[in-house]
């Protein structure tokens, strides 16, 4: 007898990380059913997903989603409203609650307890709104991807200098591996907080900074530091956002820009 496949639910999927996440669900022989929620129309081409349209905040559309549900995987991110991070978190799992989902899933990031950026106050929160819940639940933290930094310094395109914050340390991660990683935890029993992932090294903004601009820029412009006061700067200058007992990464930093910039001109 044929083996029903199993319901997942990835919220965000059509996000940087997301997407990625769910191209490996599909890919996986018909053993998941995966079902994708995002606030706009479903894309004339699928690829055997089930879409559902919802807005988290607004928690319209979720019972119909997670009817079924057997695991959340809960990407979906609102930076610019922790408030809206936290209703958007609190919608969803009073939902899965009810829809009797047995893994919710929720990705997080490394140091949010000790760095008071507000967007960081807001995953705070939901991932103590998950342990409230009751829910069996699986928390991953990791650190900043590639494809955040790459973004940062893509928004000074346009200036004779790169821009960078004084005394600034990242350890970035490929948005590719830790979708895999998450993969691999919706297919185990919950973890609760699973360990922290970091990327492969530890780096200073500044060395970060001049790969870019030797890899990808145009006119080889300088690195210029920038001071910045206050308590979530102090925070990024301690290391408060790194991992570094815990380098499972394995695409570099020059890696993934090289591969990028190959991509771009293809």
């Amino acid at each position: 007898m044929a083996k029903n496949p199993t319901p997942i639910l990835v919220t965000g999927g059509t996000g940087t990380l997301g997407s990625r996440i769910v191209r490996r669900l599909a890919d996986d022989d018909g053993e998941t059913e995966v079902r994708v929620l995002s606030r706009g129309p479903a894309p004339a081409q699928g690829d055997g997903q089930r879409w559902f349209t919802g807005d988290l905040v607004a928690g319209s559309g979720l019972a119909d989603a997670l009817t079924g549900v057997d695991t959340v995987v809960h990407c979906a991110h609102v930076p610019g409203s922790p408030l809206d991070e936290v209703s958007a978190g609190a919608n969803l799992l009073t939902e899965a609650a009810k829809a009797g989902v047995r893994h919710f899933i929720y990705i997080s990031i490394v140091g949010i307890d000790y760095v008071p950026f507000r967007y960081y106050k807001g995953k705070l929160a939901v991932e103590e709104l998950i342990g409230e819940s009751g829910l069996p639940s699986t928390i991953l933290r990791t650190t900043q991807f590639h494809e955040l930094l790459d973004w940062v310094f893509g928004q000074a395109e346009s200036f004779p200098f790169i821009p960078v914050p004084s005394g600034f340390w990242f350890q970035p991660v490929a948005a590719d591996e830790v979708a895999e990683h998450l993969v691999e935890l919706a297919r185990q029993e919950p973890a609760g907080r699973a360990v922290d992932m970091g990327g492969p090294q530890v780096r200073a903004v500044e060395g970060l900074a001049e790969s870019y601009e030797r890899i990808r820029g145009r006119r080889q412009r300088p690195v210029r530091r920038i001071p910045l006061p206050g308590k979530t700067a102090a925070a990024f200058r301690s290391g408060a956002n790194l991992a570094p007992g815990h380098p499972d990464g394995k695409q570099t930093w020059e890696d993934y820009l090289q591969r990028s910039a190959g991509e771009r001109k293809d």
